[in-house]
């Protein structure tokens, strides 16, 4: 599609350097302005510059006040006037229509000549400074011979300033007419000037436009280059990165003077020469010396951000060059000493990773160490820390289990926490190692036994009452198990009936306090359910040991109508004496036992339906109870097996199968970094080893190693490539125009492949995007001359926000020899897809159900389908969404017409996207999926 019309790009706002806020309220009138700046107040003058410039900046012409500043404000002497005059010379337009310089413009040249000769070095700079962002030449040329002048001024002000216009001018499209010798010029003053500022100016100005003048400049004083102040060690720093992009062979000499720069004083320097260092080279000296200075840094540095960037750098290291960071790991663990939750959580990350068998018994040490430090309660949020440090150690001793012994009686004090999440954590723990480590079953669960009194949360109680209904398996433990569950529930009945009329101490019999949610309860499959109790229940706090004794944990909990509870209580007491009739050889003791027991349970019931709680047992609590009843007074071999054997069997199986998710999932990461199955055999002690150090030879083998492993080739492959080019114009129109979009991160980057099917010249061939959604254009669009049938490679970047789906479009706008006409081709749509920003992700159960509880909105979606299986669904919706199945396969076995799974993936923004996937088959052959999906989402 061609039509004319006019460039979209006389609409668009012109660049700008320079950025004012300015209230539209109360806009100043032309005429207030001219009078303002025609009297003799420098005051008003001032005020009215100010006013003049920002109507300027918001889109007025006013051509009417430049023969007024002529007139009146060049010859002021005040300095803030004439700042401001350099200001509004710097966004009026100069050039006409056809880009010819205005003739008016001539009457401020001799005024910028006489600035640049002015006596005060302040007037001199500012003056310098603004020559800096003047692209016309006919008005830069005049001024040229005081440009140069001032390189040899006596203040460092107008040195710097002078050198930064040498550049700007000497980078113009015709610079080199008008400069010809300047980087013979300014390599000159850099070797004499001695301000560092200055310094750093001109030898940028080599490193931009003359590279090979700044590299010879560093060559020849390399010995010097550690004295040199901080900005210029920085130059410095780019110039390298830069050269060794292009010639890699000689990145060895260039090192080594990054290796001097690690112990200048500067943190800037020393985090730059690090980054550098890490991209250049793969030589272990260079990486360890990059990892020490990283770990300098964590420790010296004050800034939570720098920390945080710092860790992020060694987070890379870990990932390419572990053998050497395990080195590092107690360094790394010093980061803890900052009160900075997100550093200790990001440290622990690192530290979990880089575990050997050689550093365990260290890092647990310090993570006990750190444990007995949140006791004291001197931090607000020593709780959630506490949490953070019991989950370490818990991965810790699940690699290595040996050290369990030696951590979990400690964390055991914790499991009357205040904070609810973090004893959770440590009953968790327990489970497992008691599970995993039979020799430690005896103390771990004499131990719990003594502990149990101190139990304050009711999720806490169930798991510990599992525990002990699980591995007390000797006469004196099943005794121990059932005298504790006895003591923690007091006395019988659970309450006393009230006469008639005397209600009123009814609510002072429950010594409780419930913290409560609206929420319902989450199971571990994602789906809701009812439950009578409150989403954590914590009793209070009692005032003496004897009356926590006479009022138990469990009772105190019972009576907030905790029935869930009651029901595992039940449970566990009929466990114990199920495994007491193997135990104890007296059936008339197992028959005292059973009685006391059943007089219990049938006590909670009786509680749940009588009026003394605000709402009854729920059903499903109630049916648990009754089955213990009848287990009890029936003893039935087949369900007794059930309940002592099969239980534990599922407990261990599900051990199993996280053990091997977690050991596929390492040999999945492993196989990711090895193109081939051999790795080289390099002997270097074979290499010629003429004029190179150790860090030369090293850094070399480790290339030689990357080039076998087809790190350097590690580019997406050409087929997929192909799939994301997209066609922006028809084939028969006379542009055709193609782009490649590459999604990376926060950046999109187009690659447009412009090609002239004409037989003409196209002149100013501009491509003018414009975007919908959460997407920003970076740069401006340029105009290009296109010759017949040739191609033209256009590249624009932009920034992305958040995971909305976003829309960029546009025209290709260009002019032909008939220069009254211009023409638009108009460019097909591109839609940028929230899959690209959306990766799978892993997170514990227990987390997921924590983000699924805190975050505030839910979409849930009835889905219709043909798809005929529920598995063959589920892996529909995880192909589609790009999501991570976080429910295991075993619970996915079988066929029982219902599945229920949860989805779970972040985004490179730090979201977190959650979904669960129910799924029912009906009875009817034939008939769809009943599918229903449950969406939930959070920063």
């Amino acid at each position: 599609m061609q039509f004319p019309s006019s460039s979209l790009s006389e609409t668009m706002e012109k660049s700008c350097t320079l950025l004012v806020h300015f209230d539209k309220g109360t806009p100043a009138l032309a005429n207030e302005i001219k009078e303002a700046l025609e009297g003799n107040d420098d005051m008003a003058k001032i005020e009215a510059m100010k006013k003049a410039v920002m109507l300027l900046l918001n889109g007025e012409t006013l051509p009417q006040l430049f023969i007024t500043m002529v007139r009146y404000v060049l010859p002021s002497e005040d300095h803030t006037v004439q700042k401001l005059l350099l200001l509004y010379l710097e966004i009026i337009e100069k050039t006409d229509s056809k880009g010819k310089v205005l003739p008016e413009m001539i009457l401020i040249c001799q005024n910028l000549r006489n600035n640049l000769q002015h006596p005060n070095e302040y007037i001199r700079g500012v003056t310098l400074r603004f020559l800096c962002r003047i692209n016309e030449a006919e008005i830069l040329e005049p001024l040229i011979p005081s440009i140069l002048t001032n390189l040899e001024h006596r203040h460092p002000f107008v040195r710097r300033n002078a050198i930064l216009s040498v550049m700007a001018i000497y980078k113009l499209p015709q610079g080199e007419h008008l400069l010809v010798d300047a980087p013979e010029m300014i390599e000159k003053v850099l070797s004499t000037e001695a301000d560092q500022s200055a310094k750093r100016n001109a030898f940028l100005m080599l490193f931009t436009c003359a590279q090979d003048h700044a590299v010879n400049y560093l060559l020849t004083h390399v010995d010097r280059v550690s004295e040199w102040g901080e900005l210029l060690q920085m130059v410095v720093l780019d110039l390298i990165r830069k050269v060794c992009r292009v010639k890699r062979g000689e990145k060895g000499k260039y090192i080594k003077i990054i290796i001097s720069l690690l112990n200048v004083p500067s943190a800037a320097v020393v985090f730059e020469c690090a980054s550098t260092l890490v991209s250049l080279s793969s030589a272990p000296t260079a990486i360890r010396a990059a990892a020490n200075t990283y770990c300098q840094l964590l420790l010296t540095q004050s800034d939570n951000n720098v920390k945080l960037i710092v860790l992020d750098r060694l987070d890379e290291l870990k990932s390419s060059h572990r053998e050497i960071m395990v080195d590092m790991i107690m360094d790394i663990l010093r980061a803890l000493s900052s009160p900075n939750h997100d550093i200790r959580r990001k440290t622990l990350d690192i530290v979990l990773d880089l575990i050997t068998p050689r550093n365990i018994n260290e890092v647990v040490l310090t993570l006990k160490k750190e444990v007995v430090k949140t006791q004291s309660g001197e931090l607000e949020k020593d709780g959630e820390y506490r949490q953070m440090l019991i989950q370490s150690i818990h991965s810790c001793a699940v690699k290595f289990p040996e050290v369990a012994g030696t951590v979990v009686h400690m964390l055991m004090d914790f499991l009357g926490d205040s904070n609810v999440a973090s004893a959770m954590d440590v009953i968790v723990f327990v489970r497992e190692i008691i599970e995993t480590n039979p020799k430690l079953r005896v103390s771990i669960v004499t131990r719990l036994l003594d502990t149990f009194y101190q139990i304050r949360a009711a999720r806490v109680c169930s798991c510990a009452l599992w525990i002990i209904s699980e591995y007390c398996l000797s006469l004196s433990e099943v005794e121990s198990g059932i005298m504790t569950i006895k003591q923690s529930l007091g006395d019988l009945p659970f309450y006393e009936a009230p006469e008639e009329g005397d209600n009123e101490n009814k609510s002072q019999k429950v010594n409780s306090i419930t913290v409560s949610s609206k929420r319902p309860a989450i199971l571990a499959d994602g789906t809701y359910a009812t439950q009578s109790a409150a989403s954590e229940t914590v009793f209070a706090p009692v005032n003496s040991l004897q009356s926590t004794l006479t009022s138990g944990n469990l009772r105190s909990l019972l009576l907030t109508g905790d029935f869930f509870l009651g029901a595992v209580v039940a449970c566990t007491l009929t466990k114990l004496v199920l495994r007491l009739t193997e135990v104890q050889m007296l059936k008339s003791e197992v028959n005292r036992v059973c009685t006391q027991v059943l007089l219990i349970v049938v006590s909670m019931v009786q509680l749940g339906q009588s009026s003394f709680l605000t709402h009854p047992i729920d059903s499903d609590s109630y049916d648990r109870i009754v089955v213990c009843v009848r287990l009890l007074c029936n003893r039935n071999e087949e369900i007794k097996k059930i309940w002592l054997k099969s239980c534990r069997e599922s407990f261990v199986q599900m051990l199993v199968e996280k053990q091997m998710r977690e050991t596929e999932e390492i040999k999945a990461k492993a196989l990711v970094s090895h193109a081939q199955p051999d790795d080289l055999i390099d002997f270097y002690h074979l290499k010629s080893r003429k004029g190179m150090s150790q860090l030369e030879i090293e850094d070399e083998v480790q290339d030689d190693l990357k080039r076998a492993t087809g790190e350097f080739i590690k580019e997406g492959d050409a087929a997929n490539k192909l799939n994301r080019i997209l066609q922006l114009t028809g084939f028969s129109d006379p542009v055709y125009a193609e782009a490649y979009v590459t999604v990376h991160h926060y950046d999109i980057v187009l690659d447009v492949t412009v090609i002239n099917r004409t037989k003409e010249t196209l002149q100013n061939l501009c491509l003018e995007l414009a975007t919908m959604g959460d997407l920003k254009l970076v740069e401006r669009p340029q105009n290009y001359t296109l010759a017949p049938q040739t191609s033209k490679q256009i590249k624009a970047n932009i920034k992305v926000s958040s995971t909305e789906t976003g829309v960029i479009f546009g025209n290709l706008v260009y002019e032909t020899s008939n220069v009254l006409e211009r023409n638009v081709v108009v460019l097909n749509d591109i839609h940028i897809d929230i899959m690209d920003y959306i990766s799978p992700a892993v997170c514990s159960d227990t987390a997921y159900r924590n983000m699924w509880a805190e975050f505030e909105w839910e979409n849930k979606v009835a889905v219709n389908t043909v798809i005929q299986d529920e598995k063959e669904f589920l892996d529909h919706i995880i192909k589609s969404t790009n999501m991570k199945c976080l429910t295991p396969p075993s619970a996915l076995e079988g066929y029982c017409g219902f599945l229920a799974a949860n989805l779970y993936a972040k985004s490179v923004f730090g979201e977190d996207a959650l979904v669960n996937l129910s799924v029912e088959k009906q009875a009817d052959e034939g008939r769809p999926l009943i599918d229903v999906l449950k969406q939930k989402g959070g920063d």
